[in-house]
C-alpha cells in the first residue's frame, strides 16, 4: 500500500471519461481542468491586466489603455489603490492558471478484479505529496457509501467504506455532482463489486 498525494462535468465528461469492462472498471476523475475554472482564470487574468495597467498610466501619465483615459485619475489614492487591485487580480491569476496547469484533483479509480485490488489515483499540489495513490485489497472494501447533505453548503459524494481504514472519497473536488448521476455512478459502482450502497 502507497500513501502520496494526487486529484481528473457533465453527465457525458463522465461517459466519456469511464471504461469498464466484465474484470476491470476505471473511472476518470475530473480536477482543476474544468471549464467553471478556465472561465475564472481568463475574466481574473482580464480584468487584473486592466485594474493593473490602469494604475500604472495614472503613474507614468502614459495611456496604456486605448479604449480609456486612465491618466486622468490622481495616483495618489486612486490609481495605487486601483494598481493594488490589479497586482491581486494577477495573483489570483496565477494561482487559478496553476492549479489547471498541474491538474490538481484530478485523476481516476481503477478497480481490477483480475489483480484482486483498487487503486485510488489523485494528483495534488507540488512538493513531497504531488501524488496521492491509495492501493488495496478488492475484498477489503464493505461497501459504497452516498452523502448528500443539500442547503447553502451543499456535499454531493460518493465513498469507499474499507475495511480498517477510514472512508475513502471517489468524487472530485469542488462542484457537487447532481443527485441522479451520484446515484447512478455508485449503484453502478455497488453492483461491480457486489457489496451494499449504503445512504439512499
Amino acid at each position: 500500500m502507497t500513501a502520496s498525494t494526487t486529484t481528473n462535468s457533465g453527465d457525458s465528461e463522465a461517459k466519456a471519461n469511464k471504461n469498464s469492462t466484465s474484470s476491470c472498471l476505471n473511472q476518470k476523475v475530473l480536477g482543476s481542468r474544468r471549464f467553471s475554472n478556465y472561465w475564472w482564470a481568463t475574466v481574473v487574468s482580464i480584468g487584473g491586466i486592466g485594474f493593473f495597467l490602469a494604475g500604472l498610466s495614472s503613474y507614468l501619465q502614459i495611456n496604456l489603455i486605448p479604449f480609456a483615459e486612465p491618466t486622468q485619475l490622481v495616483f495618489i489614492p486612486q490609481g495605487i489603490a486601483i494598481g493594488f487591485y490589479g497586482v491581486a487580480g494577477l495573483l489570483l491569476a496565477l494561482y487559478l492558471w496553476g492549479m489547471i496547469l498541474l491538474d490538481v484533483g484530478g485523476g481516476y479509480n481503477e478497480f481490477d478484479k483480475e489483480k484482486g485490488e483498487f487503486h485510488i489515483f489523485r494528483w495534488g499540489f507540488p512538493g513531497k505529496n504531488r501524488r496521492i495513490e491509495i492501493k488495496a485489497p478488492i475484498q477489503d472494501i464493505q461497501a459504497v457509501r452516498l452523502e448528500i447533505k443539500e442547503g447553502l453548503n451543499p456535499r454531493r459524494e460518493l465513498y469507499l467504506r474499507v475495511k480498517g481504514r477510514r472512508n475513502i472519497p471517489l468524487t472530485r473536488v469542488g462542484q457537487p455532482l447532481s443527485i441522479t448521476k451520484l446515484e447512478n455512478d455508485g449503484a453502478e459502482l455497488a453492483r461491480f463489486l457486489a457489496v451494499p450502497l449504503e445512504g439512499l
